[in-house]
């Protein structure tokens, strides 16, 4: 029998199977074969094989793995290998916000660059948008202004990118005919609301949000282990309509985002705007792209063709790709 895995911690997974039961099982053998090995060896959105336990209808083991169509993950620094955070996914919706925590546009490039290693179709969400009235009233215009610009960079490279607000609504519809009908997953910070907005989504979902800490500014982890959640869009969001369907899997806040499987010199590659370069400069694949002369990706950048912003993010990852030391 085949099931979708819900949600799971160590060696226990939640698994809707297609018989219509809600099973707990164990991975039989406790190993799962893999060709690589993962700090958790299922993540939600997963298909698997199931063996259902003939003593109890609730409980099963898992008996394999069903081939996936992509996964977004990131380097787990305490397992010291990969974290898969969901799989099989249509869309991944990476959640920001101009404040309230910080906007930090390096987290954001960071899970740009692993979604287009893992070929995903990330959308750039950035929630509590009406913060905005509240900065610039505040006379952080200038910071205002900075946050748009990378938003409307990212629009430029053809990302798709939303302002909206789960407190005010503003741009929900929009986001919520994003959602329908697709499975996706929702990867950000503490504390950029990302159970609000799946509570605006499903009035029936109350999932718990956190509060910011006043001394960093950073939110709880509230979520404490990746679910994937089956919505009924509110109606107020469908033009009326009732029962539209989304698939959403809520994942852990995250503080700091660690690449998985790029290496620096590969990093380019996955900067959409930088990536047609790669190999053109004097010294080819040998180009650091820092101060060797004839460097097609910087006369790139002289001449407007790639945002000095971007490519300052794409020098500073590199670095820490290279050091191994990670900001947040």
């Amino acid at each position: 029998m085949e099931g979708l895995i819900i949600a799971g911690t160590n060696n226990l997974f939640t698994v809707e199977c297609d018989d219509g039961i809600v099973r707990n099982c164990t991975i039989k053998g406790k190993v799962l074969k893999s060709d690589k090995q993962f700090y958790n060896p299922l993540a939600p959105g997963d298909r698997v094989n199931i063996e259902p336990d003939e003593l109890n209808e609730d409980k099963g083991q898992v008996l394999s793995l069903i081939p996936r169509k992509n996964t977004f993950l990131r380097w787990n620094i305490k397992g010291r290998c990969p974290q898969l955070l969901a799989s099989n996914l249509d869309y991944l919706i990476l959640v920001c916000t101009p404040d309230e925590p910080p906007f930090r546009p390096r987290f954001m490039d960071r899970a740009l660059a692993q979604a287009e290693h893992q070929g995903i179709t990330p959308i750039i969400v950035c929630n509590k948008w009406d913060l905005t009235t509240k900065m610039e009233s505040e006379g952080r215009k200038d910071e205002v202004d900075e946050i748009e610009a990378r938003l409307n960079g990212w629009e430029d490279l053809g990302y798709k990118v939303l302002k909206i607000s789960a407190k005010t609504g503003e741009g929900m519809t929009d986001f919520a005919e994003v959602l329908e009908n697709h499975l996706s997953a929702f990867v950000g910070q503490s504390g950029v609301g990302k159970s609000s907005l799946i509570n605006v989504m499903d009035n029936s979902c109350v999932l718990r949000t956190g509060s910011l800490s006043k001394k960093y500014g950073r939110g709880s982890h509230t979520t404490t282990k990746g679910t994937l959640i089956h919505l009924t869009l509110n109606e107020a969001l469908m033009d009326g309509l009732h029962g539209r369907k989304a698939n959403i899997i809520d994942t852990p806040g995250i503080r700091r985002f660690i690449l998985d499987d790029i290496q620096a010199d590969d990093l380019a590659l996955y900067f959409r705007e930088i990536e047609p370069f790669v190999g053109k400069c004097k010294f080819g694949l040998n180009c650091k792209h820092q101060t060797e002369p004839e460097c097609a990706i910087r006369d790139a950048v002289e001449r407007g063709e790639i945002s000095e912003l971007r490519f300052d993010s794409y020098l500073r990852i590199s670095e820490e790709i290279r050091t191994g030391s990670w900001s947040d």
